[in-house]
């Protein structure tokens, strides 16, 4: 059993605030979720890095490898009005400072990596670089920057606004990436990779909680969408596609989308289609539980609670026929529509509603963020020489999912996270 409470991290040598040596110590180990898990065994990590891995040691405490979420929104709050965000509470730095707070409750929670699919390009820039500097705790975080948008789709701030005041945001060049046709959606890509952006965010479809009344199916033509596929991949970035009906994720995925954000409609040819090429399916199931908690509390627009309505009747079973199906799965929780700090809360999600093994989820959790991150040689494992991503649970996560919401101990590239 997996026992947090009697985890050790033992500091064994500092030569330099750069250069410390630490052996962690768990009577359990899984160095990687497809794998069989390890005996006592001892971490040793030296500089942020495993040094090596040793047999042997007498305590309960279990260990695994850090968990990734591939689908977050660190500068936003969970539970507030749709309309939050044009009061002048939400400046950039005070954006910031929410992406700040944030990537430590994720770290807290678990996640030793995450990817933000949707914020101020400039403020979520500055947590990630914030937190690589070593400035604040946090989870090594890659970032997409203002996500592309039809005019009046999900991502345009201009959607549900009286007319004399989405004027006024159009005229001052609020919406900066919402684009029409082929050749300004590859400025705005254009824009974003130069901006320093990690992976480029398109809003295939429309979304649930945007006040607009355009639906949930494909917004993008094809062909803006492959321009938008083939410039971010010749720029050596990929492109991730929040994506609900199932005509805007089969869409999405034949233009070369590396992965489905959501795909909560998907159907039979998208998922085959999405095998076929290998593109990534994120299912942000604790966004369901986020949503229904703000139904009938006026903090949504009509337009969305209808949407959203529609949504609860298949809670899941988009994820259950991706993995049926073959789709390689990665997991995602589109935090911060609920709280940060339950994101852990997913992989039990994607084992009761979307019918994958305890093992698989936490692959999917591990592994297969890596993979889809481009960093599946840096963590995702607990192998020699890759980063010392890691975390104490108490349970045994490849039996009982919810053992990952009891993290007792974080270490992210080698360094412990403050746990209060």
């Amino acid at each position: 059993m997996f026992r947090s409470a009697l985890f050790v991290a033992a500091l064994l040598a500092t030569t330099s605030a750069n250069a410390e040596t630490y052996a962690i110590q768990a009577g359990r180990l899984i160095v990687d979720a497809a794998s069989p898990e390890r005996g006592p065994s001892t971490v040793v990590v030296e500089n942020g890095r495993i040094a090596r891995i040793e047999d042997g040691f007498t305590t309960p405490a279990g260990a695994t490898v850090g968990l990734i979420d591939v689908h977050v929104h660190l500068t936003q709050n969970s539970g507030e009005p749709w309309y939050i965000g044009f009061t002048k509470k939400y400046s950039n730095a005070y954006s910031t400072t929410l992406g700040l707070t944030h990537a430590l409750d994720m770290a807290r929670a678990g996640f030793t990596t995450v990817r933000d699919l949707g914020a101020d390009t400039s403020a979520i820039i500055a947590v990630r670089d914030a937190v690589a500097e070593g400035r604040f705790p946090g989870p090594r975080i890659r970032v997409s920057g203002a996500p592309l948008s039809i005019i009046g789709g999900h991502a345009d701030t201009a959607t549900g606004l009286p007319p004399e005041l989405a004027e006024a945001v159009n005229e001052a060049h609020l919406n900066s990436s919402v684009c029409t046709g082929v050749e300004e959606c590859q400025k705005v890509v254009r824009q974003l990779a130069a901006a320093g952006v990690d992976v480029i965010k398109i809003m295939a479809t429309g979304g649930v909680l945007d006040p607009g009344a355009s639906g949930l199916e494909q917004h993008f033509t094809d062909a803006e969408m492959k321009a938008i596929c083939d410039m971010a991949h010749s720029l050596g970035l990929k492109v991730a596609a929040h994506a609900h009906g199932a005509r805007g994720i089969l869409g999405a995925t034949v233009a070369g989308v590396d992965s489905i954000e959501h795909g909560t409609f998907i159907d039979q040819a998208g998922a085959n289609a999405m095998k076929a090429r290998g593109t990534y399916y994120s299912a942000t199931l604790m966004a369901f539980s986020g949503v229904q908690g703000l139904i009938g509390t006026g903090k949504l627009a009509p337009e969305s609670e209808a949407k959203a309505r529609t949504t609860f009747e298949v809670w899941g079973k988009g994820l259950n026929l991706a993995y049926r199906t073959g789709v390689k799965i990665a997991l995602g929780t589109d935090s911060a529509v609920a709280p940060h700090s339950l994101a852990n809360r997913e992989l039990g999600l994607m084992v009761s509603k979307g019918g994958m093994t305890p093992r698989d989820a936490l692959i999917a959790a591990t592994k297969g963020g890596a993979d889809l991150l481009d960093l599946k040689n840096e963590t995702g494992t607990l192998e020699t020489g890759k980063s010392a991503d890691l975390i104490a649970v108490d349970g045994d996560p490849l039996s009982d999912p919810a053992a990952v919401t009891h993290v007792g101990y974080v270490m992210v590239m080698g360094k412990p996270i403050p746990m209060q």
